[in-house]
This record gives C-alpha cells, sequence and structure tokens, in this order.
C-alpha cells in the first residue's frame, strides 16, 4: 500500500501515466485511508511516504481519529467533538496501556495462585502511568474475549477491575457525603450502593435518570387526561414545588395509577431476602423492591412532579411522609404516611402502627437524611451478606461492610466484624493488624477480643513466611496409586447429584477429626483412607468429596463457578486444562486426564 502511494515518479511529474493516489481530492483520500482493512502500521507507513499522505495522516486528523475508533469504539465517549486531540498519541497511550495492563493479569497467576490477593496486592495498578479509562478498556476486552480460553487472563482480570471500579466509586461516595444535604439526591445515592455491590455491570446514574425520567412522563401524561392546567405540566414542573394540597394529592393518584397499576410495580413479598431488592437498576428492570428501594423511586419521581415527599425511618417497614398541614410540622398528625411497597397506599399514624403489630414513640415518625436512607440501605445489605451460606467468599457482606465503614469510619462494632471477616476468611492478615489497631485506638476496652486476633493474625504471617513452596503431587508415587480421577475432570456426585470439576486431591482425607465426625465420613464404607478430592461445583460452593462418592459425568459442561479460571485456562468442551500453576502442583495429572477422556467420551468430539 505504502508503495502504489508514492508511486514511481513521485506525485507532480507530469509522467502522464494517470491519475495517483496523491492526486484525489482530500475527502476521497482520507474516506480511502480510514477504511477498515488498513491497520496502525499501515497508517505508520503511508504517511512517511510523502508530503501529501504526510499530511492527510496528521495526529490530529480524521483518519488517526477513524483508527482510533475503530479500535477502541467504547473510548471515545470520553472525548467531545470541540477537543482538540492528538489521535496518533491518544492511539499510542491506549496501545501502551494494553501492552502494561496484559502484564500485570499475566503476572497475578504466578503472585497470587497460593493465596488471596493481598491488599497491597493492587499497589502496580494504583500507580499506574496511564489513563485508568484505557487500562479498564483493556479489562473488558480480556473478559470479552469470545470462547472458552483464556479463564485465568479472565479470572484476574475480572478482580482488578473489580477493584478499580470499588475504588472509583468510593471516592465518588466520599464527594456526595461531603455535600450539603439538599444537593444529595436519594436517588444517586441508591445507584452508588448499586455500582459499588455490582462494580462489573453497566450502571450510571445518567441512564437510571432516564428511566425514571419515562415513568415520569407516563405519570404526566395520565395527569394531563385529569387536570389539563396542572401545574405539573409546566414545562419547569419539579423546580417548584406544589403548594396546594389537592393537585399535590392529583399527582400521587396518577403516580399510583402508572406505577402500580400500568407498570404492575409491587413489593416483592415472595422473595423479600433476595439482594436483587435493594438494587435501583434491578428494581427498575424487574419492577419489584422492598419498602425503602421503592420509597427511593417514589420520593424522586414526586418531586420532580413538584411534590415534597420525606423519607421516614420506619422500624422493619421504610415510609415517606407526606405533609397535610404547616409545612415544617412537628406534629407527627400533620402528615399523611405513604407505603411504596403497599402499592402508595395512604396511611394514618395508627395505621402505620398495624403495619408493623406494634406502637412506636413520635421519633419513628420523623425524618432522616439521605446520609441515615443509605446507612439503612447498606445495613439490609449487610444483614443479608451474614445470611447468605452458599457464598463462600462473603463477597456482599465485604462490599456492604466497605460502604458501611465509608460512611462511618470510626464505628468499632463494624471495624471488628470487618477484621473477623478477613481473620475467618484467612486474608489481608495485614490489614487486619491495622483494623484491630484502629479499634484499639477507638475503644481500648476492647483489647481481649482485640489481643486474641492480634495473636492469632501474627501467627498466620508467621506460618505463611515458612511456606518453603507449592505442594507437588506425583501420580507415580508408590503413595498415591490409589487415586483414581484427575485434575480437569467433570464429575458427578453420586449420592448428591452435583456436577464438579477436580481442582485438587489427597490419598486419603486430610481433614481434622471434628469435620470428619461431623461429615460422617466413617459411615462410607473405606472411610477417611480412601482418595479424596477438591472440587468446585456449579452452585458455587467448594467440596471435598471422596473418591467412592464421585463418578465420570456423562454429558459433561461447563461448571458456572467463580473460581475456575483460578484453577484452569481452558475448558475443551469435555475437560478443563489446568493452568500452569495447577499443573506445577500435579503436573502427571494432564496426561490421564487425556487418556481417561478419551476413553469414556469416545464420541471422538476432541
Amino acid at each position: 500500500m505504502a508503495a502504489e502511494a508514492a508511486g514511481p515518479a513521485g506525485p507532480g511529474t507530469g509522467s502522464g501515466s494517470g491519475t495517483g493516489l496523491t492526486d484525489l481530492p482530500g475527502e476521497l483520500l482520507e474516506l480511502i485511508l480510514c477504511c477498515d482493512v488498513l491497520g496502525a502500521a499501515d497508517i505508520g507507513r503511508v504517511s512517511c511516504t510523502c508530503r501529501r499522505l504526510r499530511e492527510a495522516c496528521q495526529p490530529r486528523g480524521k483518519v488517526w481519529r477513524e483508527r482510533f475508533r475503530l479500535r477502541w469504539p467504547s473510548l471515545l465517549k470520553y472525548y467531545s467533538h470541540s477537543d482538540s486531540v492528538s489521535w496518533l498519541e491518544e492511539y499510542k497511550a491506549r496501545h501502551n496501556a494494553g501492552l502494561e495492563a496484559q502484564r500485570i493479569v499475566a503476572s497475578f497467576s504466578k503472585r497470587f495462585f497460593s493465596e488471596h490477593v493481598p491488599c497491597d496486592g493492587f499497589s502496580d495498578i494504583e500507580t499506574l502511568g496511564c489513563p485508568s479509562h484505557f487500562f479498564e478498556d483493556e479489562l473488558m476486552c480480556i473478559l470479552n474475549m469470545e470462547g472458552r480460553k483464556g479463564l485465568t487472563w479472565k479470572y484476574y482480570a475480572k478482580k482488578i477491575l473489580y477493584f478499580l471500579r470499588q475504588q472509583n466509586i468510593l471516592k465518588n461516595l466520599k464527594e456526595y457525603l461531603q455535600r450539603p444535604t439538599e444537593r444529595q439526591s436519594f436517588l444517586e445515592g441508591a445507584v452508588l450502593i448499586d455500582q459499588y455491590c455490582n462494580p462489573l455491570s453497566d450502571i450510571c446514574l445518567k441512564s437510571v435518570q432516564a428511566q425514571v425520567d419515562d415513568i415520569t412522563d407516563k405519570v404526566r401524561k395520565v395527569l394531563r387526561t385529569k387536570n389539563p392546567r396542572h401545574p405539573s405540566l409546566a414545562s419547569k414542573a419539579g423546580e417548584v414545588l406544589i403548594p396546594e394540597v389537592e393537585l399535590q394529592r392529583q399527582v400521587l393518584d396518577a403516580m399510583n395509577c402508572v406505577l402500580y397499576e400500568q407498570l404492575k410495580y409491587k413489593g416483592n413479598e415472595l422473595d423479600y431476602y433476595n439482594s436483587l431488592n435493594s438494587y435501583i437498576h434491578q428494581v427498575l428492570i424487574r419492577r419489584t423492591g422492598i419498602p425503602i428501594s421503592l420509597s427511593v423511586l417514589y420520593l424522586t419521581i414526586a418531586r420532580q412532579l413538584g411534590v415534597k415527599l420525606e423519607p421516614v425511618n420506619f422500624p422493619s417497614h421504610f415510609l415517606l411522609r407526606w405533609c397535610q398541614g404547616k409545612e415544617g410540622s412537628t406534629d407527627i398528625f400533620d402528615y399523611t404516611y405513604i407505603d411504596a411497597f403497599g402499592k402508595g397506599k395512604q396511611l394514618t399514624v395508627k395505621e402505620c402502627e398495624y403495619l408493623i403489630g406494634h406502637h412506636v414513640t413520635e421519633e419513628f415518625y420523623g425524618v432522616v437524611t439521605s446520609k441515615e436512607v443509605l446507612q439503612r440501605m447498606v445495613g439490609n445489605l449487610l444483614n443479608l451478606g451474614k445470611r447468605e451460606s452458599t457464598d463462600q467468599s462473603y463477597q456482599l457482606l465485604r462490599d456492604s461492610l466497605d460502604l458501611y465503614l465509608a460512611m462511618y469510619p470510626d464505628n468499632v462494632q463494624h471495624l471488628m466484624l470487618q477484621a473477623r471477616l478477613y481473620f475467618h476468611l484467612g486474608i489481608w492478615p495485614e490489614k487486619v493488624l491495622d483494623i484491630l489497631q484502629h479499634i484499639q485506638a477507638l475503644d481500648p476496652s476492647q483489647h481481649g477480643a482485640v489481643g486474641y486476633l492480634v495473636q492469632h493474625t501474627l501467627e498466620h504471617i508467621e506460618r505463611r513466611k515458612e511456606e518453603l513452596g507449592p505442594e507437588v503431587k506425583h501420580r507415580s508415587d508408590e503413595k498415591h496409586k490409589e487415586v483414581c480421577f484427575s485434575i480437569g475432570l467433570i464429575m458427578k456426585h453420586k449420592r448428591y447429584g452435583y456436577n464438579c470439576v477436580i481442582y485438587g486431591w489427597d490419598p486419603a482425607c486430610m481433614m481434622g477429626h471434628e469435620w470428619i465426625r461431623n461429615m460422617n465420613v466413617h459411615s462410607l464404607p473405606h472411610g477417611p483412607h480412601q482418595p479424596f478430592y477438591n472440587v468446585l461445583v456449579e452452585d458455587g460452593s467448594c467440596r471435598y468429596a471422596a473418591q467412592e462418592n464421585l463418578e465420570y459425568n456423562s454429558e459433561p459442561r461447563e461448571i458456572p463457578h467463580p473460581d475456575i479460571g483460578r484453577y484452569f485456562s481452558e475448558f475443551t468442551g469435555l475437560h478443563y486444562l489446568a493452568n500452569t500453576e495447577l499443573e506445577i502442583r500435579y503436573p502427571e495429572d494432564l496426561e490421564l486426564t487425556r487418556a481417561t477422556v478419551q476413553k469414556i467420551y469416545s464420541s471422538g468430539k476432541e
């Protein structure tokens, strides 16, 4: 392409052999150079051939902008048309950021295979010399790789992206909390909580607000049929509150019609303790939620239509209040209370007590701040995190603790819970010590619990220092002769029926006496004196199964486990391939796995 561009005689030589590329009009030349079959290297070579083509491929011109767009289309949202951008330099910066991201992702498996990524494990990322959105974009490219390969890369890219986005969201939350109360939108606060707990989802305030605006427009249509002159229909509605109670009532009636009759929003009574009920973007998608999430949606719509509703931190059931008397009244009987969970039903004080089944004092009918609303939302997630038994990483509990401590960094109770959680999970011992030191400074009376955790955390750190390296298990060793199954095989549990994949094995049960007794291992025909296997189960759990309880899976399929990429690099369709780190620990298993697959699944799929 470069040779053709220059031509044997060069532009303007008068050879008479016809029109060359450089003789074309500028717009047509740009159109050709923007063709998607050309790569960045091609454009670089073309620009070196002559002045005309160098000018056509200038760094700030259309050609390099199009090259950038074709390669990384999602990044254009970070630029405006008015920006004067050197697209060549941006292309180079994004390319280099991609190489750096790949280097870091590739290093994580070797560095952190044996342990959870430590709290200082992301230090390389925090000191990146490139724009963070370039780095994140490369991580997304890794996560979106097609096929069943690159599982280990995807596993660590996900962890890094999770960390980066949460750090950014925490900064936004702290900035939000520092604003004056009147500038703290309840909807924005709910979105920040949603984003932090779901950092890999595409959630932004702009899209959530657009969906709320769409509902608000539907309410206006209903309102227009009832009262064509209603002030909420004006172009600046929402900027000024409607003073007349009857006009406010018309708005609330129209809202109830749209939300609960047309759009079928409802309180999720059947699956109340599902964490999705607390995430505002899921409330909008599923049209169901719990009292506080539905209340945030309800009061946001009302405010956009000029009706002021206030949040009430009512025990066991979050409510809104609507003033029927003098604005700012402290008399609880001057308000009507609205149950967004109960289809917008309007309640008296007495009916509020009937709702929860007991009498409460006047203080529980008072209005609360946006920070207190967020505190209750996070508190709900904390309680759900404590309830979850299948998630062995306790991710929801960890995320909600982070959020709570971002709002109340000196809360001793939650600091202690965080320290105990990390200690229980065996992760971040250095951070555990920092938390315990902070607790001791805040509340010296905690010295007993703090001292116990400090001692055992220091022991954990010392044991980790003494580790000599990975234990290597050779199948050819005499002590391993009874081990029948190998790493990467898809198995089925004979008794419980679950599907799983083997990621480790022992020649005999290596668990303690208490575990063996609790799991009733002695009731098995071969008891604990048989091979046991570490397996990743399709429900997201990790289990330790006896050899006699496992059998080959007649219909092997992918195991949807969050840690699959920690141990395996690829799913072949019939079995998993161990990644480099797992293969080091079981160097002779791959050959047996392939032989077993060939023997068991003779359909020729491999």
